[in-house]
């Protein structure tokens, strides 16, 4: 009999297979279209490598080849493309892409603005990035709809209250009468629009231009390109201290 420390989560199996996030993984536990040799998966179920594990009828597999595989694609998103793996919502970010490959993405960027976001055919990669989500950075530039006043970059930077907290410091420098760039360390729902809003701005347009050490650079609205080698291994280091449970 195997030992229970030589298992693994369900969740974690699912995302090792390429299949989808573990976040997704858990949805469908929820859903009951998990089954565990031939039983219905729980949230706390632990498989091994003997276990069988099904969605709805498809067999999962981990390939053995599978690392080889494992990629990180950096796309320019356009507005009004949503960063969901829906596929009732016509406008998400993969039927757009239109990959040969099951990939999802990592992180989201709100439906109205534009700019860089990762995908990925690998579990492990979302949960990684997501859960070291506050240490690394993500830079955007923003314009809005009014000249932006002298003590801007001061209540921006320090903290703002939305959400029913205070955001964290932040990195913030006026580029125009109306656009600012900001670096945040924190990504929480619609969060430069709720902070400008607070302030008395509206955001008329935002774009991200950075993730981590990724730049955006000049790939055109609507492209995507793989992250290369050099890249890859960076990410890599950058999310070494990032466990797998």
């Amino acid at each position: 009999m195997k030992k229970e420390e030589e298992k693994v989560s369900i969740n974690k199996y699912i995302s090792a297979t390429g299949y989808c996030s573990r976040r997704e993984a858990d949805k469908l536990i929820e859903q009951a279209r998990i089954t565990i040799n031939s039983s219905i998966a729980l949230p706390g179920s632990r498989v091994d490598a003997n276990d069988k594990v099904y969605i709805d009828d498809e067999l999962l597999k981990i390939s053995k080849s599978n690392k080889q595989h494992q990629f990180i694609i950096a796309f320019n998103k356009p507005i009004n493309i949503t960063s969901t793996t829906d596929e009732k919502d016509r406008s998400n970010i993969i039927h757009f892409i239109n990959h040969s490959k099951r990939i999802f993405p990592i992180g989201r960027l709100d439906k109205d603005s534009e700019g860089l976001i990762f995908l990925t055919n690998h579990g492990d990669f979302v949960n990684k990035i997501l859960r070291a989500g506050n240490e690394h950075e993500k830079e955007y530039i923003v314009s809005v709809n009014k000249k932006l006043s002298p003590d801007f970059v001061v209540k921006m930077s320090n903290g703002v209250h939305i959400l029913n907290e205070i955001t964290l410091p932040c990195k913030v420098r006026i580029i125009s009468g109306k656009t600012f760039s900001i670096i945040l360390k924190q990504g929480l729902n619609r969060q430069i629009r709720r902070m400008c809003d607070a302030l008395g701005y509206e955001v008329v347009h935002l774009k991200r231009m950075r993730i981590m050490h990724i730049h955006l650079g000049n790939l055109p609205v609507g492209k995507w390109r793989y992250l290369s080698d050099p890249e890859m291994k960076e990410m890599m280091q950058l999310l070494g201290s990032s466990t797998n449970e």
